[in-house]
């Protein structure tokens, strides 16, 4: 069973939350609230999606690369995760 699959419910209540501050953005901005405070709405988002990234990322490795099934999906897990970090960073 896949990590997404185990802690799907957690991972579901994170993206729920995730669309709650987004939408609280939308109404920030049909308000025409203070540029602070969509700024910090903003910088909550972005760390609500950090932390998301994070457990899915944490879960990825200890399941794919930890107790991966054999080298060769050892080495395609962090393959793929090397091509996902530089995603990331751009």
């Amino acid at each position: 069973m896949s990590h997404t699959t185990h802690h799907k419910k957690k991972l579901m209540a994170r993206v729920s939350r995730l669309k709650g501050q987004l939408e609280a953005v939308e109404r920030a901005l049909e308000a025409e609230r203070p540029c602070g405070e969509i700024l910090q709405l903003l910088a909550s988002i972005r760390g609500a999606l950090n932390g998301l990234t994070g457990e899915v990322l944490d879960d990825h490795l200890h399941e794919h690369v930890l107790h991966a099934a054999d080298e060769k999906a050892r080495t395609e897990a962090v393959e793929e995760i090397s091509e996902v970090l530089r995603t990331y960073i751009r």
